[in-house]
């Protein structure tokens, strides 16, 4: 079974200091996940014990958010494998108290069983404060004999000592399956515990997404690698149609309104056998509506690719279609011309559109994810389910070379060329203009953006077509809950 990551990055090279020792919380010392589980997508959130004995350090908390927050939009059911030791108190400040705080799990854990989707608990070993309160709402709640649940482990209770009494005696399965009913089933060990919970997820319901599956998947016409058609420089053109290609089914793309908006392309494909809405920036240069003759560069959002993008988001929406947003952005169209169009009004037209649509939206950041483009094509501040990014991505506003070119525009003249005659003047600009370009790219790193959570996932290219499958059957797993048409009524066939 496939294991499809999420936010494996987080904390990736911070460091804490507790005094004068340095530490580390690889993956915030939780892993979170979609899996299947007998033949039904679940969200897993797993302490991993041997990060600080399965501590909440700064970021698990939103990291565990973040996967309930998955479950509640889409309706999967939640696994919880506990085994932690409450908050990482030398950091406490950085997740106790916040809006994301420790205190929200439990408000999510209260929120999906609100809304009736499955919660189910193992207790593996320490399950301390926090830790302890995590599985208390689910649904079903196992325990091994070996794990214990407590509001405060024997350290800070008076007496504990005296009296020879474990974390076990006071909150071990004994006392929680048969006296204070706060869990349901006793299991030996962990691997019959997991047997149990993989026994109750049977008693569930099964996938939609065969129903909703018209035809059988079918692997792409162009199964050939997808990597190299993907240049790492991101002023080199590709064809995204080739990429399109070889994450669809049969290769076979309905392209909606084609003869507009040239620089985004749009349509309906099958991922997995499930139609799936799709935007993308094309690279190439484009013919500018206005002036025939004049050609403009690719990956810019000019006034008819922002109207196109809306009109498309709005009918998927309509539709019930879920949309991926293939993102290789360098921003808006800026100057005269665009302003004049009205640019800025199309822009917050696509923006309200995203941000109320309610099918379900994913975006991939392939190369380039830049400046206001960014949030118009469903960047993480929209709330899309999922944002993945390759290796190669830069998130920034604007690139080193034109931040550095901005910060000193006072220096430079008309071809940006430094205008001082002194060498030494000269020569202190250039290395800090170097400075700023170095530290830009440094911060454009899609490594740093997981590690501080702007990205969900990274993932190589190879593994695109398998999140997508992913992704697609968990967006048509339940029904009932949102929208979705048959493609015979689709408000998609008005656009043609």
């Amino acid at each position: 079974t496939k294991i499809f990551t999420i936010q494996s990055f987080v904390n990736y090279k911070i460091k804490f200091y507790n005094n004068t020792k340095e530490l580390s919380s690889p993956a915030a010392g939780v892993i979170t996940a979609l899996i299947r589980v007998n033949n039904i997508f679940v969200v897993i959130i797993a302490n991993d014990n041997t990060v600080s004995s399965g501590a909440w350090w700064p970021q698990t908390t939103k990291k565990i958010i973040k996967a309930q927050e998955i479950a509640l939009k889409l309706k999967l059911p939640v696994i919880y494998l506990v085994d932690c030791s409450g908050l990482f108190l030398p950091e406490q400040s950085l997740s106790f108290p916040g809006h994301y705080g420790a205190g929200r799990i439990f408000k999510m854990n209260s929120l999906l069983s609100n809304a009736g989707i499955a919660q189910i608990a193992g207790v593996m070993g320490d399950c301390i404060a926090g830790g302890g309160y995590m599985p208390i709402i689910s649904d079903r709640v196992f325990m091994t004999e070996q794990a214990y649940m407590v509001i405060a482990g024997t350290a800070i209770i008076k007496g504990a000592k005296n009296q020879k009494l474990t974390s076990i005696d006071i909150g071990g399965a004994n006392v929680h399956v048969h006296l204070s009913n706060c869990a349901d089933f006793r299991a030996p060990n962990d691997e019959i515990c997991i047997q149990q919970i993989r026994k109750e997820i049977t008693k569930l319901p099964s996938s939609a997404a065969k129903y909703y599956q018209y035809n059988e998947p079918i692997k792409p016409e162009h199964n050939e690698p997808i990597g190299g058609l993907l240049p790492i420089n991101s002023s080199y053109t590709y064809n995204i149609k080739q990429i399109l290609a070889r994450i669809i089914d049969e290769s076979l793309f309905w392209e909606i309104m084609p003869n507009t908006g040239q620089e985004i392309i749009v349509g309906i494909g099958r991922i997995n056998g499930l139609y799936m809405g799709i935007a993308a920036n094309i690279q190439e240069l484009t013919i500018n509506p206005n002036n025939p003759k004049q050609k403009r560069p690719g990956a810019i959002l000019y006034k008819e690719g922002v109207k196109k993008l809306s009109i498309f988001s709005r009918a998927c929406n309509d539709d019930g279609i879920p949309l991926i947003w293939l993102q290789d952005v360098a921003g808006f169209d800026i100057g005269k011309e665009a302003e004049e169009n009205g640019l800025l009004g199309y822009g917050s037209s696509l923006i309200y559109t995203n941000s109320t649509n309610t099918t379900p939206m994913i975006t991939v950041l392939l190369r380039k994810a830049s400046g206001a483009g960014y949030y118009a094509m469903a960047g993480l501040p929209y709330d899309p389910i999922l944002q993945l990014s390759t290796t190669i991505s830069n998130l920034a506003v604007m690139d080193g070379k034109t931040l550095a070119i901005g910060t000193f525009k006072s220096k430079l003249d008309h071809n940006f060329q430094i205008k001082s005659s002194n060498i030494n003047e000269i020569k202190k600009i250039k290395e800090d203009m170097i400075e700023i370009e170095k530290r830009i790219k440094t911060d454009m790193d899609p490594y740093k953006a997981a590690s501080q959570m702007d990205i969900d996932e990274i993932i190589k290219l190879e593994e695109l077509r398998d999140y997508l499958c992913c992704i697609s059957e968990i967006c048509y797993q339940n029904h009932g809950y949102r929208r979705i048409k048959n493609p015979r009524i689709w408000s998609m066939h008005d656009l043609v």
